[in-house]
């Protein structure tokens, strides 16, 4: 199992950020409020941060784990288009981790961009300061849907960005939305086929949500816009998820954090579902089992292989994918047991 790289995410909700996406509205998609002075309040989360990771008492900041070496975590800005500030609040904000960057040499800084706010003069100041990793929010690479979308920004801005970010040494991490305005399946897997070319090291896949007080809502509203349901996107991540997984591409995320905003009202429609990531990899899970079963299990019973911690994405949410493999295949009885395979990895026994 690779390891896991520990993430720790601070939210700038829309400063930065030019242009007026039709699903966006960052405040309730990162749960942050607007405050009076958001950069005052990034840094002294940073101080506070660097003090409790000196004192050892860093067990209870919110954080998250992706794969990466096995030591240093990051500092993550999130949530508005990092290099879209002004110079000096990127620098401000910058400076104000270095403090968490000495308390070990292998943190680093991470941020989140536009495409088409990178350049070489950017890119080197952003090293100079310890950044690593760049997540480029590329949406899709389809020009009709990025317009449809009020992106501001094209696919070549994606590729040339995704280029130099690479050149320099940086991680890249191109997130994409599948079920956007003038969005297809066909055109989520162009995206998908597009970014594998790019090779970015790891990736974030988002179906749509339509959340209130965006254009999309309004959109959604006036019959301009089809919701892209839970159930569609989860085939459709699924499928897209074994493209990436077949480059050797990680997929870091599938669809939106779960949050108290987003959970009380704060969506209208589309594809959000609180564990939707669990909704993708047990479709996952049921398609391969149902691969290796065939014909050959009529009336049988059989044991599912999986690795360890997998047990409960095999059987799906509320043991759905052991009711139908049960119905499909006609099996007597499912018993599903964790060793220590690859993890994403199957085997089945079958038993008359």
């Amino acid at each position: 199992m690779r390891p896991k790289r520990r993430i720790i995410p601070f939210f700038i909700p829309h400063y930065g950020c030019a242009h007026s996406c039709v699903f966006c509205n960052q405040h309730l998609i990162t749960g942050s409020n607007e405050v009076t002075d958001p950069f005052e309040h990034v840094i002294s989360g940073l101080a506070a941060l660097a003090k409790k990771i000196s004192t050892g008492a860093i067990d209870s900041e919110p954080r998250y784990r992706e794969p990466g070496p096995d030591s240093g975590s990051q500092v993550a800005f999130y949530g508005g288009s990092f290099t879209a500030l002004p110079v000096e609040h990127q620098n401000m904000l910058l400076e104000a981790a270095q403090p968490f960057l000495r308390l070990d040499s292998n943190n680093s800084i991470r941020i989140s961009t536009r495409p088409d706010c990178i350049d070489e003069t950017t890119l080197d100041r952003l090293k100079s300061f310890g950044v690593a990793t760049i997540e480029i929010g590329a949406q899709s690479m389809c020009d009709d849907v990025l317009r449809l979308s009020r992106r501001g920004h094209t696919a070549g801005d994606v590729k040339r960005s995704s280029k130099m970010i690479k050149d320099e040494g940086f991680s890249l991490v191109l997130q994409m939305m599948t079920g956007l305005p003038g969005d297809t399946a066909k055109k989520s897997i162009y995206t998908a086929e597009r970014f594998i070319d790019i090779g970015p090291d790891s990736v974030r896949i988002y179906p749509t949500v339509v959340v209130k007080g965006t254009k999309l809502h309004e959109m959604w509203q006036n019959g301009e816009y089809r919701e892209h349901t839970v159930e569609e996107a989860v085939v459709l991540c699924a499928r897209i998820y074994g493209l990436f997984a077949s480059a050797g591409i990680p997929v870091i995320r599938i669809g939106l954090n779960p949050g108290e905003a987003l959970d009380s009202g704060g969506v209208a429609a589309g594809a959000y579902h609180p564990a939707f990531g669990e909704l993708v990899y047990s479709k996952i899970y049921y398609d391969k089992a149902a691969s290796l079963l065939g014909g050959a299990a009529q009336g049988c019973s059989i044991t599912i292989i999986v690795a360890k911690g997998q047990a409960s994405a095999m059987a799906g949410n509320r043991r759905a994918n052991t009711l139908a493999l049960k119905k499909e295949f006609g099996i007597r009885s499912v018993k599903i047991v964790e060793t220590d395979i690859t993890p994403g990895e199957i085997k089945i026994s079958i038993t008359q």
